[in-house]
């Protein structure tokens, strides 16, 4: 219930803003480590750091790297590492058969950190892009990516990183039925305590551009991914799209890119009260590091208040890339 405030001068709003104690006393929402969940890149090769010209700061790391970037996540609060593999070319196929291998790049890394870093949520991606010589989500059948038969595949790709000791799947793929036939494996297969991660609400955006670098998908790609992922224009698909997943088992939901979709971030979580995250994604974290890089705005400031503004719009939780950076600000 909301309230008028008492006329002027009864009502001064500046009284509270007066100091710093007063001000932190009633501040509305608060940001902590346990928010973050910090994107990773996994590539071959042993003590590789392997930076992402388009993401200042960020790089490619080798299994041995990610382990010691779990270790640190861990040690500063934050709860989960999310995985993206660099595939090599070589094993970029138009059957993707490497998706699904118990030896990919992802499984190896889920294992090699659950080994060291047990306490660690690990989270991993379910879609066909690093694996696809087309660099499509899905399969690429006479030009139009198929869908069922995409879901049969991310259903494999989905086991075998549950075998691997995933906690969390994210599937990014934002084909149809993917969330129910998933869900319906795992608990066949004996994985019932797996967490599903859905992309609900994934939208056809610009903001990726960098990401695709960062996995080696950009150049690849064919055309566009407009027919599977949402229409910027549209909430009230968006919507659906939640519903949808929610029903078919989802237990989480992500609203993907973040900032420039606030607006349904909040629709989200008021329409369904669900546990609901953010993808402050590549572009989003590429566009703030250059204009800190070149003075134009303070880093720290306007990335700990991009994350607040998460929080604000009823997110659980954020994707970012910024999340060690930020949780070492909080605990500083």
């Amino acid at each position: 219930m909301t309230r008028s405030p008492a006329p002027f001068p009864a009502a001064r709003m500046r009284r509270l803003r007066r100091t710093n104690a007063l001000r932190d006393m009633v501040q509305e929402h608060q940001l902590g480590t346990t928010d973050l969940i910090w994107p990773v890149f996994v590539r071959e090769g042993t003590g590789v750091e392997d930076p992402i010209p388009s993401m200042p700061g960020v790089a490619r790391l080798s299994i041995d790297k990610v382990v010691a970037a779990a270790a640190r996540a861990a040690d500063l609060g934050i709860p989960a590492i999310c995985l993206f593999p660099y595939t090599d070319a070589a094993l970029r196929t138009e059957a993707c058969e490497e998706a699904w291998s118990p030896e990919n790049l992802t499984n190896r890394a889920i294992r090699a950190i659950k080994a060291e870093v047990p306490e660690l949520a690990v989270m991993t991606d379910i879609a066909l892009d690093p694996y696809n010589a087309n660099g499509h989500d899905g399969f690429v059948v006479e030009g139009e990516i198929v869908n069922d038969e995409t879901v049969a595949a991310l259903v494999k790709m989905g086991l075998a990183q549950a075998e691997a000791g995933a906690d969390i799947l994210g599937p990014s793929d934002m084909m149809d039925g993917r969330i129910g036939a998933l869900r319906s494996a795992l608990e066949a297969a004996g994985h019932r305590d797996v967490t599903i991660l859905s992309y609900a609400a994934k939208f056809a955006s610009g903001f990726y551009g960098p990401f695709r670098d960062a996995v080696g998908a950009g150049t690849r790609l064919v055309g566009d991914k407009k027919t599977y992922q949402i229409n910027p224009a549209n909430t009230a698909e968006a919507l659906t799209c939640v519903a949808r997943d929610l029903d078919e088992g989802a237990d989480m939901v992500m609203v993907k890119p973040g900032m420039p979709y606030l607006d349904i971030c909040r629709a989200v979580k008021d329409r369904f009260g669900a546990p609901t995250f953010a993808y402050q994604v590549s572009g989003e974290y590429a566009m703030l590091m250059a204009a800190a890089q070149n003075g134009w705005l303070d880093g720290d400031k306007v990335m700990l208040e991009s994350l607040l503004c998460f929080k604000r719009a009823g997110c659980d939780g954020v994707l970012s890339y910024f999340a060690p950076r930020v949780a070492a600000l909080l605990r500083a």
